[in-house]
């Protein structure tokens, strides 16, 4: 049966090419694992800081409590903890004062009221701020410790 419509071909030709182009081709492939992003900041001398940011929901009740923060939707826990590697690289407790603050992406800032909490023989800084579902939060710290202020930052995708 013959096309007769150059528009009906047209057509017929397009639906052709898509059908084509869904049969066939490369295989689905496996997901990729993408490794998380690194969580440490080596500073200056022997100090380095351990960091996190993640939404408080995904903390567990003991966790939170141990804290002292409540759970809730729309908040986000910033952890940051100090440590002093010695030659060997082992780690241990080091003492510094920490400033912390939040950027979004229209540069908009604000303050992270940060707090020391104690994990065993180490100290963690906590502190709790607002965050929004597809947020992009640039976290800025700034390390006071061995008579040097050192800083870094860090972004996160909620």
């Amino acid at each position: 049966m013959a096309v007769r419509s150059p528009r009906l071909a047209a057509a017929t030709l397009l639906a052709a090419a898509l059908l084509a182009g869904c049969v066939g081709g490369d295989a689905p492939q496996p997901a990729q694992f993408v490794a998380p992003a690194p969580a440490v900041a080596d500073l200056d001398g022997a100090l380095r800081a351990h960091y996190n940011l993640l939404p408080t929901l995904s903390l567990g009740e003991a966790v939170a409590r141990q804290y002292g923060i409540a759970r809730a939707p729309g908040s986000a826990l910033l952890v940051v903890a100090l440590r002093r590697v010695d030659g060997e690289g082992v780690e241990h407790p080091a003492d510094g004062r920490l400033q912390a603050q939040a950027r979004d992406l229209s540069g908009r800032r604000a303050p992270i009221a940060l707090r020391p909490v104690s994990t065993g023989d180490y100290v963690d800084h906590i502190g709790v701020l607002p965050v929004s579902p597809r947020d992009v939060v640039r976290i800025d710290v700034q390390v006071d410790a061995d008579g040097r202020r050192q800083s870094f930052d860090f972004q996160r995708h909620f």
